[in-house]
């Protein structure tokens, strides 16, 4: 994956996490249906490939295993998208519902790593 093709990873896994961690509804979708759903958010899964939504994931999770696991799915076929119950700690009580709108719009992605929700190296 090129610098702009993770730079579009991020945003739309970035908008994926926020939503699914603010709306029940969307997470069902999300279990139910994850090849269509993450199509709405710009994560487009190749005809004849699944998409498999992971809750959990060996070692402390980072966005540069998200992404890795992601890559993955060039190879296998199947598309994972590492999707934590809740937001890590350095979220909870964190973030304002703004903030959380801003993040699933791109403003906070856009610099900020959704995984500790501070600008670093990962996300560009």
């Amino acid at each position: 994956m090129d610098s702009a093709q993770r730079q579009q990873f991020v945003r739309s896994y970035t908008k994926v996490l926020a939503t699914a961690w603010t709306n029940e509804d969307f997470l069902v979708r999300l279990r139910s249906d994850p090849k269509a759903v993450l199509g709405e958010f710009g994560l487009e899964i190749p005809a004849g490939a699944t998409a498999d939504i992971r809750t959990d994931t060996e070692g402390e999770p980072n966005l540069n295993q998200a992404v890795a696991i992601w890559e993955e799915g060039d190879s296998s076929h199947v598309y994972r998208l590492y999707v934590p119950p809740e937001p890590p700690a350095t979220l909870q009580g964190g973030l304002t519902e703004h903030q959380m709108e801003n993040m699933s719009g791109g403003t906070v992605a856009d610099s900020c790593c959704c995984c500790c929700s501070s600008p670093c190296c990962c996300c560009t």
